[in-house]
C-alpha cells in the first residue's frame, strides 16, 4: 500500500476523513420520539382491515399460538370487525383533518413539546405510531438520517402492559436492529406514580367537574383491560392502575366509594381484568346512583375507546339503566397540564445527555 492511501486510510479509521463515496458525517443530534399506539389512516373497510391486521397480528396483544389464533383472526375478526369497526370510528373521527383524534392530539404533543425544547437546538422530536402511520421504523430512520446518534423514545402509556409499552419497544429494537449505524437508546420508564402526572389527572378532575351543573356520586377511573391471564404471568398493569387510582384519589382527598377502579374495552371471550366498566356503569345506574363521571388515567389521549366507548356507549348504558347525569372527562391530551408531563418526564430522561 502506498503512503497517500495509508495516510488516507488512517485519516478514514480515525475520523479525520471520511472514505470515498461515504455520506458525510452530521453532527451529533439527540432524537426525541413519542410512540403511541396507532390509528387507522381512514374509516373505510380497507384501512380498517389493514390497522386491525397489524394490531391483532401482534404476539404481546394476542398470546395464542398463531395456528389457533389465524384462522380466527383471517377467518371471522377481519370479515366481520372492520366494518364495525369504521363506523364507531366514523363517530369521532376528525373530518377537518381526515384522521382519527388520536393521531390529531399525537402530532400537537409532538410540536408543542419541540417548542418547549426550542433553546436546545440539538434535540429533534418527532412522533410515530406503534401500528399504522407514520411507522415507528420510518420516524427512526428519519432522525438517524438527521445526525441522531442518540434517541430518547417515549412510550404514551402511564402504565406499563407488554401489550403496549412492551411491544413499542419490541417496534423500535426491530427497526434498529436492521440498520448498521444505530443510535444509542433510551426508553421512558412507565409513570403512573409519577407526581407530575397523578397532579396532572386530579387538576383536570377538579377543572371538569368544576364546570359541570351536577355533582358526581361516583367517578370512575376507568382503564384499558388486559386478559386476566396476561396480569397473572407478572404483567404489572394492574397493580400500576390501581396504584394510579389510590395516588390521585388521594391527591383529591376523595374516599375508596368515591373514584373507584374499572377497566374496560375487553375483546374475546376469555376473562379480562375486573371490575369491567359497562358492568359497573350499569349496576350503579339500577343501584339508585344518578350521576357520574369517568376519567381515564392510562390514555394520554382520547381515542375510540374514550371518545366511543365511554363519552358514548358508557353513558348510553348508563342512562337507559335508569342514571340521570353523565360526564367524561377529557384526558390529557395536548393540555398545559398533558404537556407538561411529557415535558417533565422528557427532560428527566435527557438527563447526562443535555
Amino acid at each position: 500500500m502506498d503512503a497517500a492511501k495509508t495516510s488516507k486510510t488512517s485519516k478514514a479509521e480515525t475520523g479525520g476523513q471520511s472514505p470515498s463515496g461515504h455520506p458525510a458525517l452530521k453532527s451529533q443530534k439527540i432524537g426525541v420520539m413519542l410512540v403511541n399506539l396507532g390509528t387507522p389512516d381512514g374509516t373505510d373497510f380497507g384501512s380498517m382491515w389493514r390497522y386491525l391486521r397489524e394490531f391483532l397480528s401482534d404476539p404481546r396483544v394476542i398470546e395464542l399460538p398463531r395456528i389457533a389464533w389465524y384462522p380466527i383472526l383471517y377467518g371471522i375478526v377481519l370479515n366481520t370487525r372492520p366494518k364495525k369497526s369504521g363506523a364507531n370510528y366514523r363517530k369521532i373521527w376528525n373530518r377537518e383533518r381526515d384522521e382519527s383524534p388520536l393521531r390529531t392530539y399525537t402530532r400537537s404533543q409532538s410540536e408543542k413539546l419541540a417548542e418547549a425544547l426550542r433553546g436546545e437546538p440539538q434535540i429533534v422530536v418527532d412522533w410515530a405510531m406503534r401500528y399504522g402511520s407514520p411507522s415507528t421504523k420510518s420516524v427512526a430512520e428519519r432522525l438517524v438520517a438527521q445526525g441522531c446518534g442518540r434517541l430518547l423514545v417515549l412510550p404514551l402509556y402511564p402504565q406499563y402492559s407488554a401489550t403496549t409499552t412492551a411491544t413499542a419497544n419490541d417496534k423500535l429494537f426491530a427497526a434498529l436492529a436492521k440498520m448498521r449505524r444505530q443510535p444509542a437508546v433510551r426508553s421512558v420508564p412507565a409513570y403512573y406514580d409519577d407526581p407530575v402526572y397523578i397532579d396532572a389527572v386530579a387538576r383536570s378532575i377538579e377543572t371538569h367537574l368544576a364546570s359541570l351543573d351536577f355533582a358526581p356520586e361516583v367517578v370512575i377511573a376507568s382503564y384499558h383491560g388486559i386478559p386476566k391471564a396476561y396480569s397473572d404471568k407478572g404483567d404489572p398493569y394492574y397493580w400500576h392502575c390501581l396504584e394510579t387510582t389510590r395516588l390521585v384519589r388521594e391527591r383529591l382527598g376523595w374516599g375508596e366509594e368515591k373514584l373507584i377502579t374499572t377497566f374496560q374495552s375487553r375483546f374475546g371471550a376469555q376473562e379480562w381484568l375486573q371490575p369491567y366498566t359497562d358492568k359497573t356503569v350499569e349496576r350503579l345506574a339500577r343501584e339508585g346512583v344518578k350521576s357520574i363521571a369517568i376519567v381515564n388515567p392510562g390514555f394520554s389521549s382520547d381515542c375510540i375507546e374514550t371518545l366511543e366507548e365511554i363519552a358514548v356507549e358508557a353513558r348510553e348504558i348508563f342512562l337507559h339503566a335508569g342514571g340521570a347525569n353523565f360526564a367524561h372527562i377529557p384526558c390529557l391530551n395536548d393540555s398545559p397540564g398533558g404537556m407538561a408531563v411529557i415535558e417533565a418526564l422528557v427532560r428527566r430522561e435527557l438527563s447526562g445527555w443535555v
